[in-house]
């Protein structure tokens, strides 16, 4: 799984917007989440109980 995204002037990722919809996640980290494409990732991490993007992929 490649992480293609930009980091920031600290070396820390750049956040990823809450608001970006899970079919979104899937293309660009060819993963499958197993929930509706439609969904936006602040609810899936929410639900999951993951504080960001990148902590859940590392899981």
């Amino acid at each position: 799984m490649s992480t293609d995204r930009s980091k920031n002037k600290d070396g820390q990722f750049a956040a990823k917007r809450f608001d970006t919809k899970i079919s979104t996640i899937e293309k660009q980290y060819g993963v499958d989440l197993g929930v509706r494409g439609d969904m936006k990732l602040g609810n899936y991490l929410k639900d999951k109980g993951y504080p960001s993007l990148s902590k859940m992929l590392k899981k």
